[in-house]
């Protein structure tokens, strides 16, 4: 309801010369003012102006901080890469199950007590490690001096720079800054930086081919602590867990283009964890844990085929889920989640999704590492530091004991052997078996401290990294 005049417009109290005045000069100034504009756009010769476009002004700055097309600078280094043909390309190796399948010998015992140290080199505080191509160590790293991502390519044989692309991104410390591993092909090397940019540049030369905003292409909220999680190249496709406006997306390696986007309709928010493809009764899929639970989309176009909140994790979501065969999947996760066992069926067309048994915490539960499936059994470090052996039937078949606790440090499985690191860096080498705990060696091989980042192995030379420190350790055998 609109007030009548003689309530609230005062005007009636005037008289009418008043009122010609009160209701004529602000009519009289708006046609001065309009003059003023109509002559000054005749007389400029060039007024620059254009025509605001709806969307053309988000560039400049987004939600997250990040402009969306932000300005790259390509600086080559000293190094050149070595002769080696070695692979581990991407987070949890080529076959993404956290195995090496490189045939290069390793040693079962380190001369004088530890392996050697080829080469060490500084890095950005942290917890973002390697990927090994064809002699050369890719790293998402953080120049805090300048205040920009770097996307850092090494040389395998003594660790020199070869080049750098950097971009620039604001990112305030908050218990490191760079978190994911590149992923490399031989056409593409795919990073995701902190704020959620990611890029693809050449794996040889380090020239920018595309690169893309997730906060502004899809509304993604940038995850606490920055975003942890891995980007996986899956053939000619960037496969990401974006949340915001889809819930996972699909990009041509190529051009960077979208190809297809899930739907989101749970309103779901990116976490750290990675994508897992898997193959259920025929049917390929990505499963993703984000933020309110658990799903499995299409690997064809992206549509939803099944997603159940059975699992969710409320701090911080970081391992990711492993397929373990017969439709079923392992997911597990610290802060008290504990882990829990998924079945899924194809069943008259319709998928289902259930539990078939779970774990508490004190059973086992992953902070921050996803278990490695060998043997029909799981090996992994549980929230209480101790390395782990589970049968799929959810029974611990082992524990490294109280006198042998890693935190939350990283493992990789190679030739029956595990490489072991706990947070100040010191290296247990193990033999695999599921009937006991086989300790070979020890050795510190990093000062410490949050010694987190995942293992990389190749050519019989083993990357880790600490907070700020990366080496190459020679684990071959003579």
């Amino acid at each position: 309801m609109h007030p009548t005049a003689n309530q609230t417009d005062p005007s009636h109290l005037l008289g009418a010369k008043e009122r010609l005045l009160t209701r004529g000069l602000p009519a009289a100034l708006t046609g001065i003012g309009i003059l003023l504009i109509l002559g000054w756009w005749i007389q400029s010769p060039n007024p620059n102006l254009r025509q605001r476009v709806a969307g053309a002004d988000r560039g400049e700055a987004t939600a997250g901080g990040a402009p969306n097309k932000f300005e790259g600078r390509l600086v080559k280094g000293p190094g050149i890469a070595a002769s080696l043909q070695g692979s581990w390309p991407r987070f949890r190796g080529p076959d993404l199950n956290g195995i090496s399948s490189d045939p290069s010998p390793l040693a079962r015992a380190w001369a004088e007590g530890s392996p050697k140290a080829l080469w060490k080199t500084s890095v950005g505080e942290g917890f973002a490690a390697a990927a090994i191509w064809k002699g050369r160590v890719f790293v998402t790293d953080y120049d805090h001096a300048a205040g920009a991502d770097a996307l850092r390519c090494l040389s395998l044989v003594d660790g020199r720079e070869i080049w750098r692309y950097t971009y620039p991104s604001k990112v305030k410390r908050n218990h490191g800054m760079s978190r994911t591993i590149p992923s490399v092909t031989d056409k593409h090397v795919v990073s995701l930086g902190p704020k959620c940019q990611v890029i693809s540049v050449d794996p040889t030369t380090g020239e920018l081919q595309w690169q893309l905003n997730l906060v502004t292409e899809f509304n993604t909220e940038v995850p606490p602590w920055y975003a942890g999680q891995c980007p996986l190249v899956d053939g000619d496709r960037l496969i990401l867990g974006t949340g915001g406006d889809a819930l996972v997306a699909a990009v041509d390696c190529a051009t960077g283009k979208i190809l297809w986007k899930s739907p989101n309709p749970r309103g779901w928010a990116m976490t750290h964890s990675s994508i897992t493809p898997v193959e259920i009764q025929g049917h390929r899929m990505y499963v993703y844990c984000a933020s309110g639970g658990v799903t499995g989309v299409s690997a064809e176009d992206g549509s939803i085929l099944w997603d159940t909140p059975e699992w969710k994790i409320s701090m911080a979501n970081v391992p990711s889920p492993v397929g373990v065969g017969n439709g079923r999947i392992f997911l597990t996760g610290g802060y008290g989640a504990g882990s829990l066992m998924l079945q899924v069926k194809l069943d008259q067309g319709k998928w289902t999704a259930g539990p078939v048994w779970r774990l508490k915490a004190a059973a086992f539960g992953s902070t921050q590492h996803t278990p490695v499936l060998y043997q029909d059994h799981l090996f992994g470090v549980r929230a209480d530091g101790q390395f782990v052996c589970l049968g799929l039937d959810g029974k611990i078949q082992w524990e490294s004991g109280t006198a042998n606790r890693f935190g939350n440090g990283p493992f990789l499985l190679a030739q029956g052997l595990a490489y072991v690191l706990n947070d100040d860096g010191l290296m247990t080498l193990v033999e695999v078996s599921t009937a006991a705990y086989k300790p070979l060696a020890k050795a510190k091989v990093l000062p410490g401290p949050d010694s987190w980042g995942p293992l990389a192995l190749a050519d019989g030379r083993l990357i880790a990294r600490d907070s700020e420190t990366m080496v190459c350790l020679d684990v071959g055998s003579k």
